[in-house]
């Protein structure tokens, strides 16, 4: 239990740090909390489907130069996906990711739109995790590098191809085994954000796809898989339906498509069909 809070702290303070250092020197920000729940998410090696709360604090601004992006999420899971051998508790985990884009125009001083293209730039960041499951207890660390294309759109839709550095050092708590600190192949990543308004109805379509390149070997030894993660939603600024300010409280359906989940062979028996999941969820968040 103490372990779990201080998880929990650490991570929300890790969040709030960056999310403040980097509206500092913002031209403009926006910071929300969400909450979202489904009842399909899956997990290798896990034959049946999890239900999982996840509170998500995210950041999202623009300086001189270009944007920043932080999202941290805090998922907890029902007792299916265990928090250890033998445990009848849920497994938490934390999950952060964080990007900088610099706009190439911006830098350079000139318009570089062309065709249906606004703007060029590059991204660079990270993704961070640790979760306390049973089988695996990730300890995710990855860095990202790479250009970006936005593109002229209502709202935003920007397309990256990022080359990926990724480790792990997972620890088995069934067989008390640690593995050390394992590097995989570098490997690119093509990914897509948006957030694009519907016409002058009060409702946004927003979400993010990563498709991923097969990354060597794993830790195990295992030959990896491409992989495909689609998330999406539909949002209806409820604030404003109801006659509060706009882009304030929202509510939505989400969806969410992951095969090959963290690069594992769905096909392969071993992962029990666990490393494919179809995911409806239910959103709601705060702007401030």
């Amino acid at each position: 239990m103490i372990k779990s809070k201080t998880l929990k702290s650490a991570a929300v303070g890790a969040a709030l740090l960056a999310a403040g250092g980097t509206a500092v020197a913002a031209d403009w920000s926006d910071t929300s909390i969400s909450y979202r729940y489904g009842t399909r998410f899956r997990e290798p090696v896990i034959a049946s489907d999890i239900s999982k709360s996840i509170i998500n604090l995210t950041h999202v601004s623009g300086y001189k130069y270009g944007s920043n992006f932080f999202s941290a999420d805090l998922l907890m899971s029902d007792n299916k996906d265990p928090a250890g051998a033998g445990s009848s508790n849920g497994a938490q985990e934390a999950y952060v990711v964080y990007r900088n884009t610099v706009d190439f125009g911006k830098v350079s001083g000139k318009d570089l739109k062309w065709g249906i293209v606004r703007g060029w730039g590059g991204t660079f960041g990270f993704d961070w995790n640790t979760k306390n499951d049973a089988g695996y207890n990730s300890k995710k660390r990855m860095l990202v590098l790479g250009p970006t294309v936005m593109f002229d759109v209502p709202g935003f839709f920007n397309l990256s191809l990022l080359a990926l550095w990724e480790s792990n050092a997972p620890y088995n708590t069934f067989s008390s085994t640690s593995t050390s600190r394992y590097t995989y192949r570098t490997h690119p990543m093509l990914t897509g954000a948006w957030g694009i308004p519907i016409g002058s109805l009060p409702l946004s379509y927003e979400g993010f796809f990563n498709i991923i390149a097969p990354k060597g070997r794993d830790e195990f030894g295992n030959s990896t898989k491409t992989e495909i993660n689609f998330d999406s939603q539909i949002m209806l600024d409820a604030g404003a339906v109801l006659g509060g300010p706009k882009g304030t409280f929202k509510v939505g359906l989400e969806y969410q498509y992951w095969k090959n989940k963290f690069g594992n062979d769905n096909s392969n028996p071993f992962f029990l069909g666990g490393a494919k999941a179809s995911t409806p969820m239910i959103r709601a968040e705060y702007h401030f």
